[in-house]
């Protein structure tokens, strides 16, 4: 049995939000029946480990518009949103996270901005709730990866945002392993906007993005989207060849102007072991395209569905 397609939807992955989701609920539910009853809410439970998954079973039997998926393991934030968009109908699709620093009553807003012809409008927050050192990784995370991946991407947009559905199904046709949301988002190059929002306190408990997993997702997403660390490794190369043949034309020339005196030893290990170095350090960013190649080519799905609180095979 086929349902008609609501006017939005809203894709929130969750990880460890169980005392979030209610008051999510309930502010999402005013802010979209501000624009139309007809909407849905899809929530992905990334296997937290908390009560997250009850409690969108029981936001599911009480509002058939919250459709809740639960992954079989722990997948990721980025795949928990493809998840979403890949069970979501509606004409336009709102992306947000899960703990209210984003905010659902700028919902509205982000709608009336893409009914004057954007197909993209991004939620660009202004001073952000956040302690300074996730403020600071945060901001050198996307400077590193601008410059690497060469995208002009603004740190100061999450993944909140609002989406036509054209959007949403040529993001569906990238089926790449290493998925970075709001890099794929960007690619695809729909007329694009945005506003300033208001970026909200946590709701409740701290950031699971830690130092570590930043810097993970930043590596991964930078050799996902570029080759450029290659093609640094092969000028930096490049840069020491010439090196090295401007010092042999200077040991060169003091040889034949004064002598060649005894070479020390000191500065040749040192010599071997700084090119041993650079040697490998290239060998291993070859070594880690390879290995994401070679897990590209074995076609495995991005995430494994546990269950739903919907027949996923009807719609």
């Amino acid at each position: 049995m086929s349902h008609p397609a609501p006017l939005l939807s809203v894709v929130i992955p969750v990880y460890k939000a169980e005392h979030c989701l209610d008051e999510l609920y309930r502010r999402l539910k005013t802010a979209l029946e501000s624009i139309s009853p007809e909407f849905e809410i899809i929530l992905v439970e990334d296997c937290g480990g908390d009560g997250s998954w009850q409690a969108i079973t029981r936001l599911a039997a009480a509002d058939a518009r919250v459709r809740g998926i639960q992954f079989s393991r722990n997948f990721g934030q980025h795949y928990g949103i493809t998840a979403g968009l890949d069970h979501c109908r509606g004409d336009w699709v709102v992306v947000m996270d899960c703990d209210l620093q984003d905010r659902p009553e700028e919902i509205p807003r982000l709608y009336a901005r893409a009914q004057q012809g954007f197909d993209v409008v991004l939620a660009r927050r202004g001073k952000r709730q956040d302690p300074l050192l996730k403020r600071f990784t945060s901001w050198l995370f996307y400077r590193l990866f601008s410059y690497l991946a060469d995208i002009d991407y603004d740190g100061q947009t999450g993944n909140f945002r609002i989406m036509s559905r054209k959007v949403v199904v040529s993001f569906l046709r990238m089926r790449e392993q290493l998925r970075f949301f709001g890099g794929l988002v960007q690619w695809l190059g729909f007329p694009t906007d945005s506003i300033e929002v208001a970026h909200a306190e946590r709701f409740e408990g701290n950031s699971t993005y830690t130092f570590s997993k930043l810097w993970k997702l930043a590596a991964e997403t930078i050799i996902a989207y570029s080759d450029k660390p290659l093609r640094l490794a092969v000028r930096f190369g490049f840069m020491m060849a010439f090196f090295s043949f401007c010092y042999g034309m200077y040991i060169l020339g003091h040889a034949l102007l004064y002598g060649s005196p005894i070479p020390g030893w000191n500065s040749l290990i040192v010599s071997l072991y700084f090119i041993g170095g650079i040697i490998i350090s290239i060998l291993g960013i070859i070594g880690i395209y390879l290995g994401k190649t070679f897990d590209e080519s074995k076609k495995r799905p991005l995430y494994i569905v546990r269950r739903a609180t919907f027949d996923e095979h009807v719609d």
